[in-house]
């Protein structure tokens, strides 16, 4: 019998270095940075944690500057050498050494995430104080945990749970004397508040996502919820009157006293949320205020700059890789639309670095596009939109939609109608989803009809103006222009 298409020991070793490449152990690793990996280091020395010289000297080799990221750098007997030097390789010995090291860091990184609470390993301490009978000790410990709580600076709901937590174990220790007097209702009413504020974020998160992406949950209690907190007058609490708030402006946006009282809450107790937990509260209230924009309340593209302008200066808007496209672009148009027009420029300029390198040329080329477009400065306008063709759909219309209105403006009328004409067949190619089609068809619809109007047809004219004025506006971004326009015509 002949078999065929073996892969050859050249194939092999070439699959069994890509695994180490992509295996668990050297994902972890590129994730750590040098505090951590200083702490690896260290957590791999003591003998309580590892006793193996083998895994030290791989910590050692990979912690080295590029080897992590270099294929070639990862050859598993180029790697062996570094450990075992002469030794012949052993792949099943091999795979063990990466086996042990990885748990050490797993059981590093898991060990100050869990030490970081420091209420929450206190509260843990005081309990085995009390299953071994240690009264003073438990006492001692519980009055440093409760002094530890009361020093805390987050008000969210790990700050309820916590507190929970220390009356539950105080519970369990008086309940031990059978004392007449419990803390029952203490233990109770911090059940409570931590049920309160995770319920009341966790349906913020579902209606959010329901929103867009049309999913059906069933968010149960959440009347009652809401019904208590009103009754037992609860919003004196920072994180339920936020999540409380929150919860009202997605579940009715017509009802914008909410977001006011969001705002102010926000304002008011941003320092009691730790800066993940903020950063989604900032988004919640920014992704309202786009939600109303595109609903043609103009007012709130202050509140929206406000939003990103403070989120900005508190770094709660720029993420581990730096600061999205979709936040940069967003800043610079709201900006740019409320004049602040040198905030803009010194934005772009300050903060262009935390864009992701592939798309930091052509973001930074149309924010700065746009920003001579406000100010009326075509020329170098038309100059920076020449220099690239966007990659982004939407990107790349608004682009062109800002240069058909330069055209417009400047009279080049048979420039405009080549460009209307080219954005048309653009459209036909690409899929442009829900009213992002509408919008682009709307203005080029009507663009055309402004450019042929006779401006002395005051019957067309009217006309014109009562179809461009029945435009929803997220189906007409540019509605204001073209009225302005037919206005001046």
């Amino acid at each position: 019998m002949i078999v065929r298409n073996l892969p050859s020991v050249l194939q092999l070793n070439l699959l069994n270095d890509l695994l180490m490449y992509r295996s668990r152990l050297v994902t972890l690793l590129r994730t750590l940075d040098q505090k951590e990996w200083r702490a690896l280091h260290k957590w791999l020395e003591s003998p309580a944690h590892n006793q193996r010289e083998d895994v030290r000297r791989l910590a050692r080799y990979l912690s080295e500057k590029g080897h992590l990221s270099r294929p070639d750098a990862l050859r598993k007997e180029a790697v062996w050498e570094q450990i075992f030097g002469t030794v012949p390789y052993d792949d099943e010995r091999m795979r063990q050494v990466m086996h042990f090291l990885l748990k050490a860091v797993e059981d590093m990184l898991l060990y100050h995430t869990l030490i970081a609470d420091r209420v929450r390993t206190m509260t843990t301490l005081a309990s085995v104080f009390r299953r071994r009978g240690l009264d003073k000790l438990f006492e001692s410990t519980m009055k440093q945990v409760r002094k530890l709580q009361a020093r805390q600076p987050w008000r969210n709901e790990l700050y309820f749970r916590n507190q929970y937590l220390i009356e539950q174990e105080q519970y369990s220790y008086q309940s031990g004397f059978r004392r007449l007097h419990l803390n029952l209702q203490e233990m109770s009413d911090a059940l409570d508040l931590t049920y309160i504020v995770d319920k009341l974020r966790q349906s913020c998160l579902m209606l959010a996502h329901q929103t867009v992406y049309q999913a059906d949950y069933r968010i149960g209690l959440i009347d009652a919820v809401l019904a208590h907190v009103a009754q037992h007058h609860l919003l004196c609490h920072p994180a339920i009157a936020i999540y409380y708030h929150i919860y009202h402006t997605l579940a009715d946006r017509e009802q914008e006293r909410h977001f006011f009282e969001l705002r102010a809450q926000i304002e008011q107790h941003h320092d009691k949320f730790p800066q993940a937990e903020m950063r989604d509260i900032y988004l919640f209230a920014i992704n309202y205020c786009i939600g109303r924009i595109n609903a043609g309340k103009e007012s709130f593209i202050r509140q929206a700059f406000e939003l990103y302008r403070s989120g900005l200066e508190q770094g709660l808007l720029i993420e581990s890789r730096g600061i999205s496209v979709w936040t940069f672009r967003n800043v610079v148009t709201n900006g740019v639309y409320l004049g602040e027009f040198e905030w803009v420029s010194h934005f772009i300029d300050e903060y262009q670095h935390l864009l992701e390198e592939k798309f930091r040329h052509s973001t930074v080329l149309y924010c700065r596009a746009q920003l001579h477009f406000a100010r009326k400065e075509y020329d170098e306008a038309m100059r920076l939109l020449a220099q690239s063709d966007f990659d982004d759909i939407l990107i790349n219309l608004r682009a062109k939609t800002m240069l058909a209105r330069m055209y417009f403006e400047e009279g080049e009328f048979e420039a405009l109608e080549s460009l209307l004409e080219s954005m048309r067949t653009y459209m036909q190619r690409k899929k442009v989803m829900g009213y992002h089609r509408a919008n682009f068809q709307n203005f080029l619809k009507l663009t055309r009809r402004l450019v042929r109007l006779n401006p002395f047809d005051k019957g067309k004219r009217d006309e014109l103006k009562r179809e461009i004025e029945s435009a929803q506006p997220m189906t007409l971004s540019e509605k204001q222009w073209l009225l302005t326009q037919l206005e001046q015509m």
